[in-house]
Formats: structure tokens, sequence, C-alpha cells
């Protein structure tokens, strides 16, 4: 009986410890997420021709949301997924966020400026590969840096 009695307190102890952390863990994702809101996410491809990647994504169900053949880069949706298709315009793939806008690249109301964006990363301790944009400004900008395997991250603010 007291084996019983254990068991049962030890598994009260562990639910009410589970339940803790993982509240903890939500709590910290909300201030995150209410802290540092990078707009809409899209993967930006280094594409050899533009029209035969064009054709390909095409073929996976996305549609063209924006962008010009003839300046050589397409943006493509499909569903909440987001891709720019790029040729001749940077080496690699790229992760880019857009403060300002939503994934149809339409202006949310309330967004966090790139100038707020980028002086929370740099108090972060993480170096920019690009200039730093003058905070006395306004209006479209951009940063880049690289995350710790070296994929670039560009976050592009049209606004």
């Amino acid at each position: 009986m007291k084996n019983i009695l254990l068991i049962a307190f030890g598994f009260v102890i562990c639910s009410l410890l589970g339940f803790t952390f993982n509240k903890t863990e939500k709590i910290v994702y909300e201030q995150n997420m209410e802290n540092m809101r990078l707009g809409a996410f899209s993967m930006s491809l280094n594409v050899k021709d533009i029209n035969v990647s064009k054709n390909f994504y095409e073929n996976l169900g996305f549609t063209v949301l924006g962008g010009s053949l003839e300046q050589k880069y397409l943006i493509m949706k499909n569903e909440n997924a987001l891709i720019g298709i790029f040729q001749d315009m940077f080496d690699g793939n790229i992760l880019t966020f857009n403060p300002g806008w939503d994934e149809n690249g339409k202006n949310v109301e309330s967004f966090l400026d790139i100038r707020e964006i980028q002086s929370r990363i740099e108090n972060s301790g993480i170096e920019f590969i690009s200039p730093k944009i003058d905070p006395a400004t306004s209006g479209p900008a951009s940063i880049m840096l690289k995350d710790p395997d070296g994929n670039i991250i560009l976050i592009d603010q049209h606004r």
C-alpha cells in the first residue's frame, strides 16, 4: 500500500512539474513571438533558368504572386508557402522575412519596424553581413545576417 501511495504521489508531482514547464515554455514562446515579429516568411531560391523553375513550381501547385520574368524573379505561392525564384541575382538560397507584410504580400496594420528588429538583433550579439540601417531613417530597408551554419537570412521591409 505504501508503494502505491508513493507511485501516486510521484505521478502527481511529475504531472504538476510537466504542467509548470509546459506553461513556462508557452509563456516564453509567446513573449518571443511578441518581441520579435519578423513578418511574412519565404525562401529565396537561386535558380539557373527562371522559366524552367517557374514551370517546375507551377507543376507543384504554386502560382505567381508577383515579380517579373523580364527582371528574372518571381514570387510564387502555394497556400501559405511562399518562395521567390531569382536568376542571376545572388549566390545560394536565402531565408527571407518581410516585416509589415502577410503571406499574400499585403500590408499588415501593426508590425515591428526593421530598425527595431535590427536593434534587438544587435543587442543579442548577432553580427550583420550587410551595412546597418541608420536608426534615424524610416520606410523601406533591409539587413542581412548568417545563422551559425552559414545560412543567409534577409530581413527586407518594403514600406
